[in-house]
């Protein structure tokens, strides 16, 4: 009998190691949730917040767009927050950004190209750019176009540069240098 006690005692230990839990993979880090984005812009002797604001989320209401309106050849700085206004309270995701800075890029494209030049201030704990605050200069010359605000959602795998990760916000402010 002791002799096959000895025979079965792998297969016990291999039935025991299978058995084990596995530790669970940690939930994925999941995107925000953005209703509204305020871009705050400062120069030429003012200050404005410009608003896009989409409270019902995809597939409701239009969004609620507010155009910019800037002056020629001048230099402002900007600031941006982002909002969540489907929870009561208002929950201001900029926090969350800042405190996970080394995950989120904010990346401003203007359109045309050349009608402005966008310049990121702020760094996160890698010496990466973040883009929560910065420098837009106008060019020399009136134009409409566009100036697109992405908040890219890039864990583990920012780098600098915008291609990694998904969005978190993708808007389009129209605006007007003149």
């Amino acid at each position: 009998m002791q002799k096959k006690f000895w025979l079965y005692l792998p297969l016990l230990a291999l039935v025991t190691l299978a058995s084990c839990k596995k530790e669970d993979d940690p939930e994925p880090d999941e995107n925000e949730l953005i209703t509204t984005v305020e871009l705050t812009l400062t120069g030429n002797g003012t200050s404005k917040v410009y608003t896009w604001k989409d409270v019902d989320g995809e597939g409701g209401n239009a969004p609620v767009i507010d155009s910019i309106v800037l002056a020629k050849d001048q230099t402002y700085t900007y600031a941006l927050r982002f909002l969540d206004e489907s929870k009561s309270p208002v929950e201001n995701v900029t926090e969350e950004i800042k405190e996970r800075d080394y995950e989120h890029l904010v990346v401003m494209t203007p359109s045309p190209v050349g009608s402005m030049t966008v310049t990121i201030t702020d760094k996160d704990r890698n010496n990466r750019p973040v883009g929560l605050v910065g420098e837009i200069k106008t060019q020399a010359t009136a134009v409409k176009g566009k100036l697109k605000v992405q908040l890219r959602h890039q864990p583990g795998v920012k780098d600098g540069s915008p291609i990694p990760g998904d969005d978190d916000a993708n808007v389009d402010f129209d605006v007007e240098i003149k």
